[in-house]
């Protein structure tokens, strides 16, 4: 059995079905003592690993399932060598919900100057980078960057009536403000020296 907790936050791995159902229904009954009981949208018991797509196939429920866990949907993947390969990306909601306060706070500081906002930005995503910067997924951290860059353009265009930022110039304060994307950690295999 692997446990992995954040908080109030955990996942349970389990090798056999049976192991993980028998662990629900206890849980559930020791939570019951108490008065609680498990979140019944956050909570689910899915095949996931190496062998889950061979299992799907062979059971008919197809591709393996993936699960939202500390900002990151998880699934599960193959390296280019055919290995399986555990994928994590940034998680939709985190993102949009991000997106959507970078936009709120470019509203606010409309009329600040451009060089107080573009230090600001680079904080926003700096923190972004520093948290979501794992192995493979370096698409959804360009994305996150491009995608607030776009934002930013739509800002310095409402500050004047006499027309849009090119994206030219957009992209020199860009260049010059904002850090470029990079994997900041490295692959778990090297961090916690494990081999599977």
């Amino acid at each position: 059995m692997i446990i992995v907790r954040y908080a109030d936050d955990v996942v349970v791995g389990f090798q056999k079905e049976a192991e993980a159902r028998r662990f629900w229904a206890d849980i559930v009954e020791r939570f019951a003592k108490f008065g609680l009981e498990l979140h019944p949208e956050k909570t689910r018991l899915l095949s996931f690993g190496r062998r889950a797509a061979a299992r799907g196939r062979r059971n008919g429920r197809g591709k393996p399932q993936t699960f939202d866990f500390l900002g990151f949907t998880h699934s599960c993947g193959r390296s280019r060598k055919g290995r399986f390969q555990l994928l994590r990306r940034t998680s939709r909601k985190r993102v949009q919900r991000k997106l959507e306060e970078v936009k709120a706070e470019l509203r606010r500081r409309l009329h600040r100057p451009v060089p107080e906002v573009g230090r600001w930005l680079r904080s926003v995503i700096q923190g972004h980078v520093n948290y979501y910067g794992v192995p493979l997924n370096y698409a959804a951290l360009s994305s996150f960057r491009h995608r607030v860059i776009w934002h930013w353009r739509r800002a310095l265009s409402r500050r004047s009536q006499k027309g849009r930022v090119t994206w030219a110039r957009v992209l020199r304060l860009a260049k010059l403000w904002l850090p470029p994307v990079r994997i900041t950690h490295p692959y778990p295999s090297e961090r916690l020296c494990l081999t599977t």
